[in-house]
């Protein structure tokens, strides 16, 4: 089944349960970048976070560099966001919640 695009309304309403995350101008993806003490904390994030991902079967686009990781999260065969996103957003704060996230 095909996942559905939200439109400019549900985004907006979605866009208030993950304050953290930015959104980009066109309303096709929402970032974030997470910072961790260190490196062992970020790969911790991710192998968690991956999880996730799998059980939603919708993966992020992310970049890490030491502590630092850098999230983009869209669905790319709907064409922009859909509610897979704002899933993953919300999995992914809780899990950095829980790690001693730093900002």
């Amino acid at each position: 089944m095909p996942r559905q695009k939200l439109d400019s309304t549900a985004i907006s309403e979605k866009l208030a349960t993950v304050p953290s995350w930015d959104i980009d101008a066109g309303e096709t993806a929402l970032s974030r970048t997470f910072k961790f003490a260190d490196f062992s904390e970020a790969f911790g994030f991710m192998s968690r976070s991956a999880l996730v991902a799998e059980k939603l079967d919708h993966h992020p686009e992310w970049k890490n560099v030491y502590r630092t990781v850098e999230v983009r999260l869209s669905t790319h065969d709907a064409g922009g966001l859909t509610i897979l996103d704002f899933d993953l957003a919300i999995a992914m704060d809780h899990i950095a919640a829980g790690t001693g996230r730093q900002h």
